[in-house]
């Protein structure tokens, strides 16, 4: 199978959450002989940000972020099986959807893989007279990173000749246990971008925990955080390049998920973060949502907390050797059933490869 990928990044996760994902289903695919190309515009600073090089088992184009750049990688894309416009590409997202449909043809089919489909559900529910809406039914596939029963509804409604969730999951070759490192030695740790519909649940369950156990540490990592207010036991990280990943989420005795609002409103879709920490063999506390129980064993394999009484109640109870073991046990669990060797089969399935 030839393969071309429009996404934001492959070679850089710099304000790129999608980038661990399309890592680990590209590689997957790849080790099972399948050729890929990823089509990334040069925007945003990540190509000086990046952290990786170009990879054996991806072909990577860098484009100009110009209408004659867009172009240009157009056609160089037009001789794949699949062509993909994924979401959230960051620049020219209309023009790269209405142009990739344009090269359907019989033997190259297009595939609309949406990597953040809450945000995409809620672009086009805000704006009627959005182009993606009458461009869906024209995608021969729609493939979303997650969103369950209510996101493949809601663009079957639109149009869509079939939906299916892709979900996120874990390359055990790039995630795993490390010693842990005093640099990153926490009792709770969170990474995330700062964004909007992100922020007031950031509030909520880390930043008031914090707040009410003056003796415990914190760890935010992620960028955009500078100039909000935090406590003192808190130790706000930046940007945490992908490489040291495996070794904060080994240094702490538990690591917090926190999904957007958006997320958590169309809910059932575990973030990569998620995956990233139980690779790590790290304790997971993570907000409530309907479909945790398809991936973690609430309270074996995962604790769930629905405010931040709940994330304080954890923190205040948690032992150590209860922390390895639930990590222990979610990591054994996701290498079972959810690594991207699983989803990469699923995807040739799909596909009918």
């Amino acid at each position: 199978m030839q393969l071309a990928f429009f996404g934001s990044s492959l070679v850089s996760a710099y304000w790129n959450g999608a980038a661990t994902y399309y890592r680990g289903i590209i590689r997957a695919l790849g080790k099972k002989g399948h050729e890929t190309t990823f089509f990334e515009p040069d925007a945003y600073d990540r190509q000086k940000h990046r952290d990786m090089d170009d990879p054996e088992w991806a072909r990577i184009v860098v484009y100009p972020a110009t209408e004659d750049g867009v172009f240009k990688a157009l056609e160089q894309a037009r001789s794949a099986d699949f062509i993909v416009k994924a979401s959230g590409v960051g620049v020219f997202d209309e023009l790269l959807e209405s142009e990739v449909v344009k090269l359907k043809k019989p033997g190259v089919s297009v595939i609309y893989w949406d990597v953040d489909a809450p945000a995409t559900l809620e672009r086009l529910e805000n704006n009627p007279a959005d182009p993606l809406k009458s461009l869906v039914p024209r995608f021969d596939l729609i493939l979303t990173y997650g969103g369950g029963y209510s996101v493949v509804s809601a663009f079957c409604a639109l149009g869509a000749a079939e939906c299916i969730p892709v979900y996120n999951a874990l390359d055990p070759s790039t995630h795993f246990p490390e010693n842990p490192d005093p640099r990153f030695a926490a009792d709770l740790t969170f990474i995330g971008n700062r964004l909007p519909d992100r922020e007031a649940r950031v509030e909520e369950f880390f930043l008031v925990p914090a707040s009410k156990l003056p003796e415990r540490t914190f760890s935010l990592g992620g960028s955009g955080w500078d100039d909000k207010s935090m406590t003192p036991n808190i130790r706000y990280l930046g940007h945490v390049y992908t490489r040291d990943h495996n070794v904060l989420n080994s240094s702490c005795l538990a690591v917090l998920n926190i999904n957007r609002e958006s997320m958590a409103k169309f809910g059932f879709s575990p973030p990569t973060r998620v995956f990233e920490a139980a690779g790590a063999g790290a304790c997971i506390i993570t907000d409530t949502w309907p479909g945790i129980e398809d991936f973690l064993e609430p309270g074996t394999e995962v604790l769930l907390a629905n405010g931040s009484e709940g994330v304080i109640a954890h923190l205040e109870t948690l032992a150590p050797d209860t922390a390895k073991e639930i990590g222990r046990a979610a990591r054994e669990r996701i290498l079972a059933h959810h690594t991207y060797h699983h989803r990469a089969l699923q995807v040739e399935s799909i596909l009918g490869l």
